[in-house]
């Protein structure tokens, strides 16, 4: 397999990167109890304060997985122009970066609730932690709807097998399901099992991304004067 694209093998590593990073921080956050749902903002408390290094050490590895996520989106996005669409190429890796940007937002929330967990003594503790948890959550939510629609356009646009295009546009329907979620639960909220499922729903996307990395990754440039098809 060959392709004229330098910065190919790139996005790749970035792609792969981003899902071993999110898969380890979700492997320490689970068992740990340490996903942060609103709904008991004095047990989420208790829990960071009682785990803050392991808290930080699952944002280390989340905050590396949409930092790589956004680099591969930014990379993406210089495709050349010989690229059969590059208009959809571009938007792909346009959306994934913002999806990026969109998590790294939702750590920004999870480590301002970390040092509030240091200070929970205060009478206005849960107030605070409830409000910055409601925010990274929904910021969560804009990354998982904007890493949708990155799916969507890159099954679209991206070259690759049949076989590999209708898995990610099943995958993002997968991812959509998962964004639906917390919307169709009201003002209450996701359970936290609820929220395990959406976890599980997003799990689709990443292994997809984990596909295409590999295929990136493994692409080779064309020896001099190999005319690469369309």
């Amino acid at each position: 397999m060959t392709d004229p694209n330098p910065h190919s093998r790139l996005t790749g590593v970035l792609l792969l990167t981003s899902l071993v990073a999110m898969i380890a921080g979700a492997a320490i956050a689970v068992p740990s109890g340490l996903t942060l749902n609103p709904s008991d903002p004095a047990a989420t408390l208790a829990a960071v304060g009682a785990k803050p290094g392991l808290h930080l050490t699952e944002l280390a590895f989340d905050v590396l997985g949409w930092l790589a996520l956004t680099a591969a989106g930014l990379t993406m996005a210089a495709r050349p122009a010989e690229t059969p669409r590059p208009h959809m190429v571009t938007l792909a890796g346009g959306l994934l970066a913002a999806a990026g940007l969109a998590g790294l937002l939702h750590d920004a929330g999870n480590l301002a609730l970390t040092q509030l967990a240091a200070r929970s003594t205060a009478s206005a503790a849960d107030t605070v932690a409830l409000a910055v948890m409601l925010t990274a959550k929904w910021a969560v939510n804009l990354a998982g709807l904007l890493w949708v629609a990155a799916t969507a356009a890159g099954a679209a646009g991206i070259p690759m097998p049949a076989g590999l295009r209708v898995t990610g546009l099943i995958a993002a329907l997968s991812g959509l399901a998962a964004v639906a979620l917390p919307w169709a639960t009201g003002a209450d909220g996701p359970t936290v099992a609820l929220e395990q499922v959406g976890y599980a729903l997003q799990l689709p996307i990443m292994i997809w991304y984990g596909v295409l990395g590999r295929r990136y990754v493994r692409r080779q440039k064309p020896a001099p004067g190999t005319v690469v098809a369309a």
